[in-house]
């Protein structure tokens, strides 16, 4: 089949934007010329292009359409409006079923034709996120200056241009050209087809593969420390950007001054992240390595030794920078930072930072009692949670928001559980960072989670659809994770309650407080089905119980899971579905059919067991869960298997006698009732 290769060359486009834009014009492509039947579709992203390769057939087949107009008897104005749109006559149109028809026949096109129609307007109506105008005459906008457009079609160019109407579009017309990398081979040249392309663009010192950048930027980065006994903090987030910075990466090491070892390593990296994309090396040991890594764009003649150079001279300015906020903040201590807080706005619903902190204090206070926390040490560290955000090194670098406070509160004699609280009180950040396992900085966690929940809840401030501008799924997903891996029994509706009272007045008994647990149960599920668990089994468990407490519902779910992988399981789960079903279909024409089952009216052995295994298995139940002995509660159930089989096997329940059909009925409403106390089996997927 024959190939379209299509490069947009810029200016420089920001390396957070490349991957978007790669993935928006094939889907782009792959909608416009879908009459082609495009297969094995690529993408191309870098710092001044963003390409795509497919498969095309080389013709758009011929078609009929037929489009269906006014209803025989319209007015003469609704079918002479029909013509004029469509320019033809009223001979073109025949009646079908009490409708005017439009059917005409539409050749095939060669693909070239149809690949110059469609993208012109493509790249005019192209989703940038930001964009930009540049010179005069147009009001195409790109996210930098376009300067040639790339289009082959089975290596021969497919003429179209941007220019419409008055719009000149930058004078902007495809050819057969591209350029190689700005220093080290400037200039046009042509190419023929994709591997054409990218053959010719390595030869002029460019990488056209974002993912083979990637690759070799990780690969050489880890053998140059590897070459000092030395490993590259992994960095997966800066490996990308720098990706999306260099057409053809060059890694280096540089040093690292001995006079500012000394800075917090946390400090270093991010200065070295956030102001200059480097990274951080480590010892064997774990500690931070007197030396950093750099990507350069060039290949460089000396070897990279003036590079080198500048870059360390560079990162010195940097540190000295971060050397002035460490020592000038550790002049005045955390506590008489408190007073600070009163004038940093949290929220304009909910106050200030001061009023926030004075609400963790509290809410710390009545969590560290119900786990087992040191109270004093709680309310401590919450009271200096949010005093590092005054610093002058918070100030320069948000990132080490806690982090500092960490090691300011240490450098003023705080004990070490305090501090350690102060600076792992937002972890867990995301899916993959550690929670914390000390009671202080778990309670504290907790604490500006809860706080945080309530208060935007409060506020009218959820979450809507994709829009989560607080963070509060995420705030969310920290309280479960605190949680459960650190085992707590805590009821979230208490909690929730203690952290509203604290809430401006207008605001402790908003609407929005009652949807927080089942905010937290959906995130739960969510979490659930990311790790791959059952999470249908924490539906079947949750619906109509009231109980919030995290870990014991997943301990129920989770029994309920093991005891749905058993053949005892599977089976009471269809048999009980049946029952649902006959008691739903029966019910409907003179149900309901709860009444108690009156055991004088059993006529079958059959029906015998199955009351008698339900006078059995219904209290052991209760009392397991009661106990919270929740294996063995659905071990229990599990053992109605064997009678209800036999019970569906030999007794037909719609008998026809009238009495026996409703006591039948009742045991297994019965039936119904006792599962219910375990689970909503409709809610089990499969």
């Amino acid at each position: 089949m024959p190939e379209l290769l299509i490069e947009l060359f810029s200016e420089e486009i920001p390396a957070r934007m490349q991957q978007q834009a790669g993935e928006t014009l094939l889907r782009l492509l792959t909608e416009a010329l879908a009459p082609l039947a495009p297969k094995d579709a690529r993408i191309f992203t870098g710092p001044r292009r963003i390409a795509a390769s497919l498969t095309l057939n080389d013709m758009v087949p011929g078609r009929t359409l037929s489009e269906r107009g006014p209803r025989e008897g319209s007015p003469d104005k609704a079918l002479d409006g029909f013509t004029r749109k469509h320019g033809i006559t009223r001979d073109a149109l025949s009646l079908q079923n009490g409708f005017w028809v439009l059917e005409r026949d539409e050749p095939a096109l060669e693909a070239r034709t149809h690949i110059a129609a469609v993208l012109p307007e493509l790249l005019r109506r192209f989703p940038w996120p930001k964009s930009m105008r540049w010179g005069a005459g147009s009001s195409f906008t790109w996210v930098r200056p376009l300067r040639r457009i790339l289009c082959l079609f089975d290596g021969t160019v497919v003429p179209f241009a941007l220019a419409h109407d008055e719009d000149n579009g930058h004078h902007l017309s495809t050819d057969t050209l591209t350029e190689g990398h700005r220093f080290m081979a400037p200039g046009a040249v042509a190419v023929t087809s994709a591997d054409n392309w990218a053959h010719t663009l390595r030869e002029r010192f460019v990488m056209v593969d974002a993912t083979e950048r990637r690759s070799v930027i990780s690969k050489e980065l880890a053998a140059l420390a590897a070459s000092e006994g030395l490993s590259i903090v992994p960095d997966a987030g800066l490996v990308d950007e720098v990706a999306g910075l260099v057409e053809w990466p060059v890694p280096f090491l540089g040093q690292i001054d001995d006079r500012f070892m000394d800075l917090p390593p946390e400090v270093m990296q991010v200065s070295m992240r956030v102001n200059q994309r480097y990274f951080a090396l480590r010892n064997s040991d774990g500690t931070a390595a007197p030396r950093f890594a750099f990507v350069a764009n060039i290949k460089p003649t000396d070897g990279g030794a003036l590079v080198v150079a500048g870059n360390e001279r560079v990162l010195r300015a940097r540190f000295a920078d971060a050397r002035h906020f460490w020592d000038l903040d550790r002049k005045q201590t955390l506590e008489s930072r408190l007073s600070a807080l009163d004038n940093i706005t949290f929220h304009a619903k909910l106050g200030t930072q001061g009023e926030r902190t004075r609400r963790m204090v509290r809410l710390a206070g009545l969590i560290a009692d119900r786990v087992g926390a040191p109270k004093a040490e709680c309310e401590r560290a919450a009271l200096l949670s949010k005093t590092d955000l005054p610093t002058g090194m918070v100030g320069e670098f948000p990132e080490l928001q806690g982090v500092m406070g960490g090691y300011y509160a240490r450098h003023d004699g705080e004990s070490e559980h305090v501090a350690q609280a102060i600076s792992e009180q937002y972890q867990p950040r995301g899916p993959g960072d550690t929670v914390p396992t000390a009671p202080v900085a778990v309670v504290v966690g907790l604490a500006d989670r809860f706080d945080m929940l309530a208060a935007f809840f409060a506020a009218g401030e959820k979450p809507s659809g994709s829009g989560d501008p607080f963070g509060l799924r995420r705030a969310a997903l920290g309280i479960i994770r605190l949680i459960r891996e650190n085992g707590l029994r805590l009821d979230l509706v208490e909690i929730f309650t203690l952290a509203a009272e604290t809430l401006p007045a207008n605001l402790q008994n908003a609407p929005d407080l009652a949807l927080l647990p089942q905010f937290i149960a959906e995130r739960l599920r969510v979490q659930l089905r990311a790790e791959g668990a059952r999470y249908d089994c924490l539906a079947a468990i949750s619906v109509g119980n009231t109980d919030t407490d995290i870990v014991r519902l997943l301990a129920r779910a989770q029994a309920l899971q093991n005891m749905l992988e058993t053949e005892d399981g599977k089976n009471l789960l269809a048999a009980t579905r049946r029952a649902a079903n006959i008691l739903r279909i029966e019910d409907k024409k003179d149900g309901p059919h709860e009444k108690t089952p009156d055991a004088s009216l059993y006529t079958q052995d059959e029906e015998r067991t199955l009351a008698q295994t339900l006078d059995r298995v219904e209290p052991a139940v209760e009392t397991a869960f009661a106990e919270e002995r929740f294996t063995d509660a659905m071990r229990d159930a599990a053992s109605l298997r064997t009678p209800l089989d036999h019970f569906f096997e030999a007794v037909t329940v719609n008998a026809p006698e009238p009495a026996l059909r409703l006591n039948r009925l009742h045991l297994l409403a019965r039936l119904g009732r006792m599962t219910r106390l375990i689970a909503d089996f409709s809610q089990i997927e499969g």
